[in-house]
C-alpha cells in the first residue's frame, strides 16, 4: 500500500521551500541566514517525508472505520519515527535556532518578508512536535491494537 502525505502538508513544504529559496535569493545577511537554514532544514524535510508525514494519509479512512490488513505496512513508518522522535525533535532545534538567525538578519535588513518566514517555519516545527508527529505515531499504535499486531 502506498501512504500520501495529505495534500495541504505536501503543499505547506513546498510554499516553505519556496520562501527558503526566495531568502536565500535576496542576498546579504538574510542569504547567508537562509542558506544556513536549508542546509539543516533539507536532510529533515527530506526524513519526515520519507516515514513522519506519509502515516497521516490514513487518517480519512481510519476515522470512517475504513481499516484493511494492508495498512499494516505503514508500521515501519510509524515505528521509524517512534524511535527517531528525539533526534527529530533535536533537528527542530537547530533549525528553529537558523530561522532566529535568519529573523534578526531580515529585520536588520528590513526584508520583514523573511522575518515572517522565518517565524511561520519555527510554529509549523511546533505543529509537527505537537500534532503531526504524535498523530503520525498514534495511527500506528491504534492499527496494531486493530489488527492484532503487537
Amino acid at each position: 500500500m502506498k501512504f500520501q502525505i495529505p495534500q495541504p502538508m505536501k503543499e505547506e513544504h513546498e510554499e516553505l521551500h519556496n520562501n527558503l529559496r526566495k531568502a536565500v535569493m535576496a542576498g546579504g545577511k538574510v542569504g547567508e541566514a537562509a542558506k544556513a537554514v536549508a542546509h539543516v532544514l533539507h536532510p529533515h524535510f527530506e526524513r519526515e517525508e520519507k516515514f513522519a508525514l506519509p502515516p497521516l494519509g490514513l487518517l480519512s479512512n481510519l476515522a470512517a472505520g475504513k481499516i484493511t490488513p494492508d495498512m499494516a505496512e505503514v508500521f515501519k513508518m510509524t515505528d521509524t519515527l517512534k524511535a527517531e522522535l528525539p533526534q527529530m525533535v533535536d533537528e527542530h532545534k537547530a533549525i528553529v535556532a537558523a530561522l532566529k538567525n535568519l529573523s534578526d538578519a531580515a529585520k536588520q535588513e528590513k526584508k520583514m518578508e523573511h522575518a515572517h518566514f522565518a517565524e511561520q517555519l519555527m510554529l509549523h516545527a511546533q505543529t509537527e512536535e505537537q500534532v503531526s508527529y504524535p498523530t503520525a505515531i498514534l495511527i500506528g499504535e491504534y492499527l496494531k491494537l486493530k489488527l492484532g499486531e503487537s
